[in-house]
């Protein structure tokens, strides 16, 4: 049986948050109160201090700036017959962007969604865009970023969760778990991101075919006069790879536009009544997401995601 990738990603957090600590005077332990304090309150001032780091740094010069995570690029020609259209707007609060800088320093991004869970600290995306072993430093969350504005802060991020399958075989022959489950420290003042913005289910074997799904990605800025994300809503169906360097079966949605940086984003359906939206995909899988910007890609969602989702669960038990 294959094991999951646990998150504590010490390769790809350890020397930012080793710096940042070393940066906000905390590089050596402090003695716990003498009357109740203790650890708890340490730790509460180092997620503050860290949390207004990772805001001051994100400024909206450096997020504009900012390109695609590497991998998402979504060149080809757009397939005949007519596709659905896609319109820049505002953003959701539960959907945002990743930010971090990579090891030459230049800011990346990718796409992300905040799911209910008991801590209130988590999100999905593509593993695709996560799972390069260089260090990410001030990596962040920002929900609903458009137009280099955080409107809600910025949650920095804690762990990474990865199926073990999809380090061992790459993007193309592990193309079915190309997911990750994400765990966010508090913004500064403390609050959680779930707590900040809500969150949406996370809908394990949701089945292929359904009638109204909306997809919402964050295009590359040199790819679109708009700095804001994408909305578009279609249908989605089973798609069967041939390709034997990416087999599986994959969510497939028509929609226009969805060019390289849109990785990540999610596959939302209403469910009924008041129970709100669901996670059914997140852009990536076969191809990372696709040959062209008019036809995106999800991984399924299996008892592998949510055995990722449990993990990071307990980590922040």
């Amino acid at each position: 049986m294959h094991r999951p990738r646990t998150g504590s990603v010490p390769a790809l957090l350890a020397a930012a948050l080793l710096a940042a600590t070393a940066l906000l005077g905390l590089a050596a332990p402090v003695p716990a109160a003498a009357a109740g304090g203790g650890a708890h309150e340490v730790r509460e001032v180092r997620e503050e201090r860290e949390a207004l780091t990772a805001d001051a740094y994100w400024t909206p010069a450096r997020m504009l700036a900012a390109r695609p995570a590497e991998g998402t690029e979504r060149p080809g020609a757009r397939p005949a017959g007519p596709v659905p259209p896609s319109h820049p707007f505002n953003g959701l609060p539960q959907v945002g962007t990743f930010f971090w800088t990579d090891g030459h320093n230049t800011g990346r991004f990718c796409g992300g969604t905040v799911v209910r869970s008991p801590h209130g600290d988590l999100a999905v995306s593509a593993a695709h865009c996560l799972r390069s072993p260089d260090p990410k430093k001030q990596f962040s969350f920002v929900p609903q970023y458009h137009d280099g504005l955080k409107p809600h802060g910025v949650f920095p991020v804690r762990a990474i969760h990865i199926d073990q399958r999809y380090y061992d075989l790459g993007t193309g022959k592990g193309a079915r778990w190309d997911f990750a489950v994400v765990r966010l420290g508090p913004r500064a003042d403390g609050r959680t991101v779930q707590r900040a913005v809500g969150a949406y289910k996370l809908a394990i074997r949701p089945g292929y075919t359904h009638d109204r799904v909306r997809l919402v990605g964050y295009p590359g800025n040199s790819d679109t006069t708009y700095p804001k994300p994408l909305d578009c809503t279609s249908s989605t169906h089973r798609y069967t790879s041939t390709d034997p360097g990416a087999p599986g079966d994959f969510l497939e949605i028509a929609c226009a536009g969805y060019v390289g940086g849109t990785s990540g984003g999610p596959f939302l359906v209403r469910g009924p009544g008041s129970s709100g939206w669901s996670v059914i995909g997140v852009i990536g899988g076969y191809h990372t997401g696709g040959d062209t910007p008019d036809i995106s890609y999800s991984s399924y969602f299996t008892d592998d995601l949510l055995a990722l989702y449990r993990q990071a669960v307990e980590e922040g038990d």
